[in-house]
């Protein structure tokens, strides 16, 4: 059907049936108030009208008028096989960050390497997404989420099968290069859960989509807590030792070849129809008005987004710090617990897996993205606190439930934080302000990691966890201090009010109008 109709003299054109007809005629009358009825996205470009969804060219009844119906929203089945896909290989990358800290003595004593080379396996992971982030924002602002995601599977791939000919005592160079491909991955895919969910995902079950994005790359996590030390025993045989290792690798490659083989064929970049009219928007953006560059010195100028960027890299680099050195706080109470610290490192992620679902399904049922956020901090605060003086208490079952309550809130902030930047920088790209965040998470893991470690070999654990707690105060702190400016729900907001009003007026733009007595549609020939 024609969306472009030539009126005349007043008179529709003969040929147009009465659904043409009748939307040329609102398009010369558009209801009123709607079309007062704006809402400025911010700088990206002109106040959209929410309103009329008509935009007529000239000024008189002679002139072309152009009909641009109300944008159509779908929601996909699929949407959910999408983003169970990109889960699990964000689960396969999350996995292999931690399976050599997990056991760092085992591989201390294979490689014949010290603790820092053994923690810096794991914060090439955060070291790597520094320098990489911008460069994968800007291709995934001008390819897709797809050559995104299908990279970043690709490098978890590439780098798994490298490991696999490290199994041997003086290949300790191969194993870290194998780990630092396995890292060039996590950029790809680390940031992708909110863009993922605002593209796929409608405006009731976009935070919950993104929580189960978050999830992924925690289920790896905790899979790389359990599985380690059952696969690979502390013996003494080093010949045995390597078997064991060899047989992890062989595994974790496999399973990261599948994973790259399901994107290359049946990952999409995004549904033929937005989800929203909140992403019908952004689509709605010509290219040609977007600056990547432009965005990010937006971003960067929006006091409440840097506070957020701050508290989530305290917050996060917190349990990146937790996580990695989990194994030599365990040990240091409980010799010879490397399986109990494992289970203890999977109770923590277990539990923050349920606390990300959960602050997820609030997030879509409540919107209180501010008031979730600061208590979910504030009690990540109290967990930490409670943690650190019960560690060197000498029961294991009590650092089992405390390092649950820990995580539980620890990890499930993480999509909290997400959604939030998502709200305060709209209509800005999700992957930016997403990788931002983590760029932040990263920096602040790594100093954390350093000086904990340091901290704990000198002082002991305590001072270690009491320094983790001071940075999470500050962050509390500072969260309280984030203007909640929820601009993608005031942008729904807005869309569903245009339409009840364009309703209450008589006319449902796109598709069909209430006519009175005195006006009717030609005839049909």
């Amino acid at each position: 059907m024609p969306r472009n109709n030539t009126l005349k003299g007043g008179r529709a054109n003969s040929e147009l049936g009465v659904e043409e007809w009748l939307r040329s005629k609102a398009a010369r009358e558009p209801a009123p108030g709607l079309s007062s009825l704006q809402w400025s996205p911010g700088p990206l470009g002109r106040p959209i009208s929410m309103g009329s969804q008509l935009d007529g060219v000239g000024g008189s009844r002679d002139d072309h008028v152009r009909l641009v119906p109300k944008p159509r929203t779908k929601l996909y089945r699929r949407r959910w096989f999408m983003l169970f896909l990109f889960s699990a290989v964000s689960a396969s990358n999350g996995f292999m960050w931690l399976q050599y800290g997990i056991i760092s003595n085992i591989f201390m004593r294979f490689y014949n390497i010290d603790s820092l080379a053994i923690d810096w396996l794991s914060m090439i992971y955060l070291l790597t997404y520094i320098p990489l982030i911008v460069p994968v924002l800007w291709l995934l602002e001008h390819r897709g989420i797809r050559d995104v995601v299908l990279v970043g599977s690709a490098f978890n791939c590439i780098g798994a099968w490298i490991k696999i000919g490290s199994a041997s005592p003086h290949l300790f160079a191969v194993t870290f290069f194998g780990q630092f491909v396995c890292s060039v991955a996590t950029v790809f895919v680390l940031g992708i859960p909110s863009y993922l969910a605002s593209v796929w995902f409608g405006e009731k079950e976009v935070s919950t989509a993104c929580s189960i994005g978050v999830l992924g790359n925690q289920l790896g996590i905790a899979i790389g807590f359990l599985v380690p030390p059952i696969l690979v025993p502390n013996v003494d045989d080093m010949d045995e030792l390597a078997h064991h290792i060899s047989i992890m690798f062989y595994i974790t490659a496999g399973v990261a070849t599948l994973l790259f083989i399901l994107v290359v064929f049946v990952f999409q970049e995004r549904p033929e129809l937005p989800p929203t009219q909140a992403q019908a928007t952004a689509r709605s953006i010509p290219p040609e008005q977007y600056s990547y560059t432009a965005s990010v010195l937006r971003l960067l100028r929006n006091r409440p987004f840097i506070f957020l960027i701050i508290t989530y890299g305290l917050n996060v680099g917190c349990f990146y710090a937790v996580g990695t050195l989990l194994n030599r706080m365990i040990i240091d109470h409980y010799p010879g617990e490397e399986v109990n610290a494992g289970r203890i490192g999977l109770t923590i992620v277990i539990a923050g897996m349920v606390g990300s679902l959960i602050c997820g399904i609030w997030l879509d049922k409540t919107k209180t993205y501010k008031q979730t956020t600061l208590g979910v901090y504030f009690m990540s605060l109290v967990g930490m606190i409670i943690y650190a003086a019960t560690l060197s208490l000498g029961h294991l079952w009590v650092v089992f439930i405390t390092a649950g309550t820990l995580g539980f809130f620890m990890t499930g902030y993480l999509p909290l934080g997400f959604e939030f930047a998502v709200e305060l920088t709209y209509p800005e790209s999700e992957g930016t302000s997403s990788g931002l965040l983590n760029c932040s998470a990263q920096v602040f893991g790594i100093i954390f990691t350093i000086c904990q470690g340091k901290i704990i070999d000198a002082f002991g654990t305590l001072a270690g966890n009491i320094f983790l707690c001071v940075f999470l105060l500050i962050g509390t702190i500072l969260t309280g201090f984030i203007k909640s400016d929820l601009r993608r729900q005031r942008a729904n907001l807005l869309a569903r009010a245009a339409e009840e009003e364009g309703q209450m007026s008589g006319r449902d733009y796109g598709s069909t109008i209430l006519i009175s007595q005195q006006q009717a549609p030609p005839s049909q020939a």
